[in-house]
């Protein structure tokens, strides 16, 4: 049975031999993956190029909270449940403008008869912060309502040189 199973997996039980060939089988598939990590050049590559994404969205994140040194202080699961959800939803905006900004920009461009080069676009970030006031006062104005986002990120591909 699947829960008996789970049940002696669980165990952790150095005696268990399920649990022991699992932990080879798992010795196994962690070797297989390191003979390919270090033959595989591409792999590698990839690996370095999607850490380095994580690294800059982590990094971006400890940028926007920067209150309290980045720290939450509530003993409460749910009061930091809520923090990290509204860290959450703040960068995600930041993120959103970032990204209609930086297409407008581009639309602008290309409007004017600028070739813009695929690679150039592929080493765009939306975690970009420098254009940010980060202890400034921001003024909602309700009468400003903005363009659709269709029409601010719509790329036309045919465009781009490559």
């Amino acid at each position: 049975m699947p829960s008996t199973l789970l049940r002696k997996l669980g165990s952790y039980s150095k005696k268990n031999r399920l649990y022991q060939a699992f932990l080879e089988l798992g010795k196994v598939v962690r070797t297989m993956f390191l003979l390919d990590y270090v033959s595989n050049v591409a792999l590698r590559h990839e690996i370095t190029a999607i850490t380095n994404i994580v690294e800059m969205y982590n990094a971006f994140l400890d940028w926007v909270f920067f209150g309290k040194l980045g720290a939450i202080t509530e003993n409460d699961p749910i009061e930091q449940e809520k923090r990290l959800k509204y860290l959450d939803l703040v960068a995600s905006a930041v993120i959103l403008q970032n990204t209609v900004d930086m297409s407008l920009a581009i639309q602008m461009l290309m409007s004017q008869g600028e070739l813009i080069p695929m690679r150039h676009l592929a080493a765009l970030s939306p975690y970009v912060t420098r254009h940010i006031k980060r202890y400034g006062d921001y003024v909602v104005n309700l009468h400003n309502i903005p363009q659709p986002l269709e029409a601010a990120i719509n790329l036309p591909p045919e465009i781009f040189e490559t």
